[in-house]
């Protein structure tokens, strides 16, 4: 998204010479008509202008004169994919970021939206579990390296991390390394570099952050996943949100539902209170997906061992800002035969191979 959309902002009193000293001078090319809330009231391209004048309207008539008052707009948070999709279909340049109140709160061009950003932060990838439950297809076959779609599952999870636009992985491993190493080496076959961190023993999810090399960036958050995890969360949202709130550490936090299946009776002594028959429960549970300042992964030591909850509560307990980022897109944790099989129906119709 364009940082100068402000600059192509306008009322609909201001006149159509001002319209296009915008248009002439900004690189947007487009100027955006709004009223004193900022609230969208329409579009001016230099087409529009064209139109005008040959429609004998001069240069000091209002711009509402021949603004487009109905033009394509995209909620603010669209996925840029879509962004492009919208512009080709609408054979558009540039599209306005909107809210539910229709204020414009950002101005997308088709040329930022196809431009790949690439960011240097670090992924880490958890990829060291013996899949247990998923045996006996993890005998001899550790589990991110099962096939969902034709695909390893640890493939589909680097990809969607190319996708967003990172370079910088590091994969942690115990069990079958050799698979998974053979299988991506550095990878330059993906474009990217891979590097491999092993736990010679079981460190836990947040024990193998002690592994990791002492010379990554003091500045860059780390995005770590579980390697079994399959999902749509946009990366980038996520990894601004981190650094928006100036957190140390961002869990990713799923909402889950449970339905007691009996009629809770709630009472004092012997008399009742209230009734409720089957009510739903809802919790947030851990998503298995972190972005984790240096000041946190740093000071883990090499080859303590320790779960990432853990860790964050003994931060927490030292006053750092432990945030949750809650995800509505897809997510399913492959632990199970019963998730196993349903990524495999699920994985076609979600765009990620």
């Amino acid at each position: 998204m364009s940082h100068s959309w402000q600059k192509t902002l306008i009322t609909e009193l201001s006149t159509i010479k001002q319209a296009l000293e915008i248009i002439n001078s900004e690189a947007l090319r487009v100027a955006v008509v709004v009223d004193e809330n900022k609230r969208l009231q329409g579009m001016v391209t230099d087409g529009d202008i064209r139109r005008g004048l040959l429609n004998n309207l001069t240069l000091t008539d209002p711009v509402a004169k021949i603004m487009n008052s109905n033009p394509v707009t995209a909620v603010v948070g669209t996925s840029k994919e879509q962004l492009v999709a919208l512009m080709d279909n609408h054979q558009i340049l540039s599209v306005p970021l909107i809210d539910e109140d229709g204020v414009i709160l950002g101005l997308e061009t088709l040329h930022s939206a196809m431009r790949k950003e690439c960011h240097q932060n670090p992924i880490f990838i958890m990829a060291g579990g013996f899949g247990t439950r998923l045996k006996p297809l993890t005998d001899t076959c550790p589990k991110p390296m099962l096939k969902i779609g034709g695909k390893p599952i640890l493939e589909t999870v680097i990809n969607s991390f190319i996708k967003a636009g990172f370079v910088n992985f590091y994969i942690s491993t115990h069990y079958m390394p050799e698979q998974i190493e053979s299988y991506f080496g550095d990878g330059s076959d993906l474009g990217v570099n891979i590097e491999y961190v092993y736990e010679e023993n079981p460190l836990g999810t947040g024990g193998a952050l002690g592994l990791l090399p002492h010379d990554l960036p003091d500045d860059l958050p780390l995005i770590m996943i579980n390697g079994d995890v399959l999902t749509k969360v946009n990366f980038q949202r996520l990894l601004d949100f981190h650094i928006d709130n100036n957190a140390d550490a961002t869990m990713c936090v799923r909402e889950y539902d449970y339905q007691i299946p009996y009629g809770v009776i709630n009472g004092e002594g012997n008399k009742i209170t209230s009734m409720v028959e089957k009510p739903v429960q809802r919790f947030f549970i851990n998503a298995g997906i972190y972005v984790v300042s240096p000041k946190i992964f740093k000071s883990v030591p090499k080859n303590h061992k320790i779960d990432m909850p853990t860790l964050l509560e003994q931060h927490m307990a030292l006053d750092s800002d432990v945030l949750m980022f809650p995800i509505h897109e897809y997510w399913l944790d492959i632990g199970r035969m019963d998730d196993f099989n349903r990524a495999q129906s699920d994985i076609l119709g979600l765009g990620v191979l």
